[in-house]
């Protein structure tokens, strides 16, 4: 997920290959003039597309909405990797390299003059028009961060013909800024301009940041949106009606569309880009269960799809992989990718919810670390197909963005010693359950807001339908349990598991989606996003001055992330879990049938990006 989510201009940074670089993908030869065959896609179980607007709050800022859904029809203004690649990509921009300026305090862009589906041409305008509905209505975006970049650093933004320049209030962070901010632009068609049904408005045409401007795009999104998400963004049969597909620029539009899932796309003739469709259609398929998906897959009905490495007889690595699963290894090969993500489960530290008070004190966050054993998880669960995580950086992380940092867990397995922390911070285990005996705020006592004769418990809600993940959180329960940590847990499918955690502060202390942050669209992994106050998917209202400020060392100066992420390992702002490999659709072992094709290989990409127009059948 991005939840979905993630450096060079004219000034950049000298990044290593395999992290951000500044190598460009070369574009592709354009495909056969008549597109050919059917390509099946497996979305991710209990994850299927639910938001077609490319404006969305947290709760649908998803892989399974952008990556593998709105990425196909509507394409942002940068492009971030193709193929096993997270590196930038202007072949596939809508834009030319954006320039900076007068010593790093604007931007400069411009358009190619692609095209729309509806004959538009895609332009300066079309770009306002995206940060005239963000300035007004920033709050309702997911890639919001109070106080950060686009809107709230911008002093003032111009857009005529193909060019629009935008003027920061300060210095910023070139790479930052492209690879953050700058990356979650979508250019939108005049057609979105309304505030009603046949009714036009001026949210593409005014001057940013007039009042006049602010008040005709809040009336474009509370026609689309809906403050309370009832626009017609909300209407999933309509997905694949005109009105949607006139903003079409990406290689792909959607033909069909239902509530379940199912989703259809036929190639764009507009899609102005290198690589055109080489298939006639591309199909996405839902499933509840990864299960279902490989009843599927046995029977050779998917493409591209993913099996849970529980059913793996034989163990691999993330750079080896091992045999496939027997079951489909006639039809299917194997394939594995490293994930530009962090994976964790969120605590909650809202005041809201009743177990925050526990949360809040740093032992107890070390006490639940210590005994989630990821070396033991990642060669039984995962089959050797993950990565330990210590801290909030993907696990193919340069040291030309990160600089020094320690590899060393600060927490490793210990159960004796995670109980040992309780006891001593004054908490009475001889009923087997942990009961506060020892109130107050001293070294020995069990800290602010725990009364006498509380019970230590934490609530984890997960994402259901996926047998690894059960696996993980049933070890981890029971690891709580041992050492007199009640631990409670809801299952529900992955997109209820997202609104829940992101609206419903007092239902959950832990939330455990099962997919971590994957660094897209925000690609520079600065943890503005994540843990800084009022940050847009800060969901658990993590808090911590000096983590704060190492933050704003990586975005508004160019510090390197090293000292970030050393101290958000020591501080534990979330529950680390390992981190498993990337799969097409962001879950469990890619698997594609072996009559498929590819132009850029058939590793996943360690976005989770899906180009389908670079698959052919032959």
């Amino acid at each position: 997920m991005q939840i979905r989510h993630k450096l060079r201009l004219a000034t950049t940074l000298g990044l290593a290959a395999g992290a951000l670089t500044l190598g460009l993908v070369a574009p592709s030869a354009s495909g056969a003039a008549t597109p050919s065959g059917t390509l099946t896609f497996a979305e991710g179980p209990g994850a299927s597309p639910n938001y077609i607007f490319p404006y969305m709050s947290c709760t649908f800022f998803s892989v399974a909405n952008i990556n593998g859904f709105q990425d196909l029809t509507y394409r942002p203004l940068y492009w971030f990797g193709t193929g096993a690649a997270a590196t930038y990509n202007e072949s596939l921009s809508l834009a030319t390299n954006p320039v900076m300026g007068n010593n790093n305090h604007s931007v400069t862009i411009n358009l190619k003059g692609w095209k729309f589906k509806d004959g538009q041409t895609v332009d300066a305008q079309s770009v306002m028009f995206f940060l005239n509905l963000y300035h007004a209505e920033k709050t309702n975006y997911c890639g919001y961060n109070a106080g950060y970049g686009i809107p709230d650093q911008v002093k003032s933004a111009t857009g005529s013909g193909n060019t629009v320049t935008i003027n920061f209030t300060t210095s910023v962070n070139p790479n930052w800024i492209l690879y953050n901010y700058l990356s979650e632009i979508t250019p939108f068609t005049n057609a979105w301009d309304v505030s009603g049904p046949n009714t036009s408005s001026t949210c593409a045409t005014g001057a940013y940041g007039a009042k006049a401007t602010d008040a005709a795009c809040t009336a474009v999104f509370n026609y689309i949106v809906g403050k309370t998400g009832q626009g017609i963004a909300g209407k999933l049969p309509t997905y694949a009606d005109s009105f949607w597909q006139s903003g079409a620029d990406g290689p792909y539009v959607l033909s069909h569309f239902d509530s379940l899932g199912n989703a259809t796309f036929v190639p764009n003739a507009n899609y102005g880009g290198p690589q055109k469709s080489m298939v006639s259609q591309v199909v996405e398929v839902p499933f509840a269960t990864t299960a279902a998906e490989q009843v599927a897959l046995r029977q050779g009905k998917i493409d591209l799809g993913y099996v849970d490495p529980t059913n793996l007889t034989a163990s691999g690595t993330p750079a080896h992989p091992g045999s496939n699963w027997s079951a489909v290894a006639g039809r299917y090969n194997l394939a594995v990718g490293a994930p530009w993500s962090v994976d964790y489960a969120a605590y909650n530290f809202n005041p809201k919810s009743p177990e925050a008070k526990f949360l809040d004190q740093l032992y107890v966050r070390q006490a639940l670390q210590m005994t989630v054993d990821q070396p033991l998880m990642v060669k039984q669960i995962f089959k050797g197909y993950g990565y330990q995580t210590i801290n909030p950086l993907p696990p193919v992380t340069s040291a030309a963005i990160s600089g020094p940092v320690s590899t060393k867990n600060p927490y490793p397995y210990n159960p004796t010693k995670a109980k040992e922390l309780l006891t001593s911070h004054g908490w009475n285990l001889s009923s087997g359950n942990a009961v506060c005996a020892k109130p107050g705020t001293a070294a020995n006592e069990c800290g602010k807001g725990i009364a006498k004769g509380d019970t230590l418990t934490v609530t984890m809600e997960y994402g259901s339908g996926i047998p690894s993940l059960q696996t993980q959180v049933s070890t981890e329960v029971s690891e709580w349990n041992s050492i007199g940590i009640t631990a409670k847990t809801l299952a529900e499918p992955f997109n209820k598991v997202v609104a829940d955690c992101v609206a419903n502060a007092a239902t959950w202390s832990i939330c455990l989606w099962g997919a971590g942050w994957i660094y897209a669209p925000d690609y520079y992994p600065s943890g503005e996003s994540l843990f800084v106050p009022g940050a847009s998917f800060n969901i658990g209202a993590y808090s911590n001055a000096h983590l704060t400020t190492l933050v704003k060392q990586t975005t508004f100066g160019t510090t390197k992330l090293g000292a970030f992420a050393n101290y958000a390992a020591q501080q534990l702002p979330v529950l680390y879990q390992p981190n498993g490999t990337n799969a097409y659709s962001g879950q469990g072992i890619g698997e594609y049938i072996k009559t498929l094709k590819s132009k850029d290989g058939f590793t996943p990409n360690s976005l989770t990006n899906f180009n389908p127009e670079y698959y052919y059948f032959g």
